[in-house]
């Protein structure tokens, strides 16, 4: 049952929304869950994926595989980890493009902007955030 009157349930405009997304929205589609135990350091549980994050494959025909992301194809969507290639007919080999969501993040490349986004996302901060307490409003009216 659709909740929110809002956002529509149409397959036609999910196809749409999806495939006419800009780059900005793509790279919040583009998230992948952390692995257990930075859930429990950082209290979040996906982040949008970025170049030179480690990964593990664990859905999907290379399951188990573990690398680097040498690359996000945000217009694809999909992410090219280092040891994950094929060979081609003419001898060259092609990077295997895999979707975020089926891989596990395993280590975060930390700067201060996925600094400041973890600490936006963590989940055991005050979950009242700027409302008001009925102490605080006795206080204001003394």
């Amino acid at each position: 049952m659709k909740l929110n009157p809002n956002v529509s349930s149409s397959r036609r405009k999910s196809r749409k929304a999806h495939f006419s997304a800009s780059s900005g929205e793509r790279r919040i589609r583009m998230s992948a869950p952390l692995s257990k135990d930075l859930r429990t350091k950082y209290n979040v549980r996906s982040v949008p994926i970025r170049k030179d994050d480690e990964v593990r494959v664990v859905v999907g025909e290379h399951k188990q595989a573990e690398g680097k992301v040498i690359a996000c194809y945000r217009k694809k969507y999909v992410i090219h980890i280092d040891k994950l290639t094929t060979p081609k007919v003419n001898g060259n080999t092609a990077q295997i493009g895999i979707h975020p969501s089926n891989v596990v993040i395993t280590k975060l490349k930390l700067d201060n902007d996925r600094k400041a986004l973890l600490d936006r996302k963590n989940r055991t901060k005050e979950s009242d955030k700027g409302k008001i307490t009925k102490t605080e409003v006795s206080a204001d009216v003394n």
